[in-house]
């Protein structure tokens, strides 16, 4: 017995729908289309009854149906069947908008002479350095004077450190594996496995390095090839283009997301000089080395005056450890 293939089937490509919703909650109940303007339901009229229903948020449904009507939507794809990985079959991996957004916007005029290249390939050329963070404390141990950064403590671009979540030397050179942290000023920071704020760097200001990262962060910072500094490669990589490019390579884990190594498939402009590297990048240096010199003037003052209840890292000094 011979077995129909509909009209859109193909022997050299595999239909993938990236659809964001199907039309149900988490908890199983009918998902309501919600109008942004108005924050109200929206209201469709049922064809059976006539009377006026809530829409259904059901972009599968809507995928499906443009299959089968051969027409196209834009989370409606064929991939070949070389680029799917049978080992990889959660749909918006292969979701190819991203990367075809990146590669339009490259043609801008501002990016005139910029190459494109991924983060993996960055690193094995020696233009990108990357770590992951040192460890994760018991609470027990967090009794000390050295900051325990945890994912929650990276936002806005910037490691706010928690004051009253710290550890002793002791306990944060065995994380270190010795007596320095391995950071520098102007390390850049991010999730690898949270919410959704993975993709989202932070810069680690002077005075911060003596810290112990959550061992779920990526902490990037340019090689010993790299044409270019971190203000440059934190401009890069907060490009929308660059940053709508993590919506494809996080995964939903059972209960949270993460990102594994598929975050060295990013694709990031790379500059044709070091001045004009600097020149595109100029007002992201200007805000953080301000900060970092506004910073390092309060805490001189806080750590001089001694009169004030208020945390800096770096006014208030940290015990060496014999030998240290």
């Amino acid at each position: 017995m011979s077995i129909h293939k509909p009209s859109w089937f193909s022997d050299e490509a595999i239909m993938v729908s990236t659809a964001s919703t199907c039309g149900l909650t988490k908890g199983g109940r009918l998902l309501p289309i919600i109008d942004p303007h108005t924050g109200k339901r929206v209201q469709e009229v049922d064809p059976e009854t006539g009377a006026a229903v809530d829409a259904i948020d059901d972009k599968l449904k809507r995928d499906a149906l443009a299959l089968a009507g051969g027409e196209k939507t834009e989370t409606l794809n064929f991939i070949p069947n070389s680029k799917i990985d049978l080992h990889c079959a959660v749909p918006v991996y292969y979701d190819q908008r991203y990367q075809e957004q990146f590669r339009e916007a490259m043609k801008d005029p501002q990016f005139d002479g910029f190459k494109t290249d991924t983060i993996g390939s960055l690193i094995e050329r020696g233009m990108l350095t990357v770590r992951n963070g040192h460890g994760s404390p018991s609470a027990d141990e967090r009794i000390g004077d050295v900051p325990y950064i945890k994912v929650s403590d990276l936002r806005a671009g910037l490691v706010n450190i928690n004051p009253t979540n710290r550890i002793p030397l002791s306990v944060a050179q065995k994380f270190w594996k010795g007596s320095h942290s391995g950071l520098e000023a102007f390390d850049l920071v991010c999730p690898e496995r949270t919410s959704k704020n993975i993709g989202d760097f932070c810069i680690l200001l002077p005075g911060q390095e003596r810290v112990v990262m959550t061992k779920e962060v990526i902490v990037l910072r340019p090689g010993p090839e790299a044409d270019f500094d971190p203000f440059y490669l934190l401009w890069a990589l907060s490009l929308k283009v660059v940053r709508n490019q993590w919506r494809r390579i996080i995964f939903m884990q059972t209960n949270r997301e993460d990102v594994g190594a598929r975050y060295l498939e990013i694709e990031i402009p790379v500059p044709p000089t070091r001045a004009r590297a600097n020149q595109i990048s100029s007002a992201f240096r200007t805000y953080y080395k301000s900060l970092a010199d506004s910073r390092i003037a309060f805490a001189n003052y806080l750590n001089e005056s001694q009169q004030h209840h208020f945390f800096v890292s770096g006014a208030e000094e940290i015990p060496q450890a014999p030998g240290v």
